[in-house]
């Protein structure tokens, strides 16, 4: 189904969906007539040679240097060209897709005043299948992500290099845009500044993030009820009971899946009367608090998201019932880089929890299973290594997790005097995700190991659903392998939802 875009009604899951497959995006008719009326006023205010910044102005502290009306056209380009200053490596390919559906979002609530021919040459150059390739550095934050979308405006304009999705390859900007019969852009007054004043990288960031965040809650339930059943543990900490004289709401959830999944598990009823252990470690004991923290958190950072998707946030803004054109700041990524930094902390929680149970499952002293769970310890390894790339893991998003939003440089000759950060917030928390995916993984897979050595006694139905599909992909570690191999496999198991998918189709939804 095509995506049509209307400002206003744009949701996480939908920029995720498009951003990931080659869905094709559309602008609603009422966006057109809205981007319209703003950009008629626009004219009007050229006609009548009014002060307007970045419109007859320089930019930055350039703003008291009038600019003549036969150089609005070259003010538009050079601001983009000036502009396209970045370094570092390539954005990864869906976070440049969701920024151009985000851009064109915000641009499609009418507040702008851009062409709407100029948007829709944008939902054309989305729907061909082409990626600018955008390098990864250079945003502050606070003028949006300026650097960025200059360099995704640049390609558009027949400069660069953009990326071919549909024959998987790059090429020079101006070479593809002629193979798909586009002109390139050329960009007047007021244009290039609504282009590139937003926070659309830092926002894509947190979109893909925060979907793949939602999923990777569930996936940490039960990687933790796998642990507990390999590790015998109890469920009486799940009890219903004790979480409602604590209620917040992630930790409610956590617990009532905990209890879903290990419903029915022959292994819990094997020690529940005769085990001399009073209660488990921390990290199964607490899992729903620690847990439910990280889930609480998350959904904070998704509320912030939510609202900044369907925002408009270039300058001026342009309001047409009134005929006023108004500075201001809505570009400030201040709202997004809070967001991400404790959504980066909240996953780095996450990853540091699951690790501490994958050293329980190895360590024989504490788990009462063979020796780095592998029944010929010495001439085998078995998962001792595992549990060292998951420590690796956590100890990076421990630096990872320092928050970006408390520092700022001042630019552009201290008129822009406090910046964000929120693009350096949001790549951070990018990076604590993929390894959060991958430690949590890793716990699924020496689960599956420890759950091994209780056979026949068989997991609970949710356990057993995601013992089996691991179980599917990845056997019994017998003797030593290539463990890389299996961690992929356990992550390519955990990223592409099948886990879940078979979990949820067994016991239904998880919360």
């Amino acid at each position: 189904m095509t995506l049509t875009l209307t400002g206003n009604t744009l949701t996480i899951s939908d920029i995720y969906q498009a951003a990931v497959s080659s869905q094709k995006i559309a602008l609603a008719p009422a966006s057109k007539k809205a981007m319209q009326r703003s950009r008629s006023l626009v004219e009007e205010w050229l006609r009548n040679d009014e002060v307007i910044y970045g419109v007859t102005t320089g930019f930055g502290e350039f703003a008291n240097v009038r600019i003549p009306l036969d150089k609005i056209e070259l003010l538009q380009r050079n601001l983009i060209v000036s502009h396209a200053a970045g370094a570092g490596d390539p954005l990864p390919y869906e976070v440049v897709r969701a920024m151009m559906i985000l851009r064109i979002n915000a641009l499609a609530k009418g507040f702008s005043g851009i062409r709407p021919a100029t948007v829709e040459f944008i939902v054309k150059f989305f729907n061909a299948g082409l990626i600018p390739v955008v390098p990864s550095q250079g945003s502050v934050g606070s003028c949006g992500d300026l650097v960025q979308l200059a360099h995704l405006v640049l390609t558009m304009m027949g400069h660069g290099t953009i990326y071919d999705s549909k024959r998987q390859k790059t090429g020079a900007s101006l070479t593809l845009l002629k193979k798909y019969s586009l002109k390139p852009l050329r960009l007047t007054a007021k244009e290039g500044l609504a282009l590139i004043n937003g926070t659309q990288m830092m926002t894509a960031f947190a979109s893909l993030i925060i979907h793949e965040s939602l999923q990777l809650m569930k996936l940490a339930d039960i990687s933790c009820a796998l642990s507990v059943e390999a590790l015998k543990g109890t469920d009486t900490a799940f009890d219903e009971r004790i979480h409602r004289l604590r209620p917040y709401k992630g930790q409610l959830s956590s617990a009532a899946n905990l209890r879903k999944l290990m419903k029915s598990s022959e292994i819990r009823e094997s020690h529940r009367h005769h085990d001399d252990r009073v209660q488990d470690a921390y990290s199964l004991r607490c899992a729903p608090q620690v847990h439910g923290a990280s889930r609480d958190a998350l959904e904070y950072a998704a509320s912030k998201v939510e609202i900044e998707i369907n925002s408009a946030n270039d300058n001026p803004l342009i309001f047409p019932d009134e005929k006023q054109h108004l500075e201001g700041g809505n570009f400030h990524g201040q709202p997004m880089a809070l967001a991400m930094d404790f959504a980066g902390i909240a996953l780095a929680e996450l990853a540091n929890i699951s690790e501490r149970r994958t050293e329980r499952m190895v360590n024989g002293a504490l788990s009462r299973l063979p020796r780095f769970l592998t029944s010929n310890g010495g001439l085998n390894s078995g998962l001792m290594i595992a549990q060292y790339t998951a420590a690796s893991l956590v100890s990076e998003n421990k630096v990872l997790a320092h928050p970006a939003s408390v520092d700022s440089i001042p630019t552009s000759a201290n008129q822009e005097d406090h910046n964000s950060m929120g693009s350096i917030a949001a790549q951070k928390c990018w990076r604590i995700l993929k390894n959060a995916q991958t430690v949590i993984s890793i716990e699924m897979m020496t689960a599956a190991q420890g759950i091994d050595f209780h056979a026949p006694l068989k997991c609970g139905k949710g356990t057993d659903a995601a013992y089996k599909t691991i179980r599917k992909s990845i056997p019994h570690l017998e003797e030593d392998r290539i463990l890389h191999d299996d961690i992929q496999k356990s992550l390519e198991l955990l990223k592409s939802g099948i886990i879940l998918k078979n979990v949820e189709k067994t016991v239904g939804i998880l919360a």
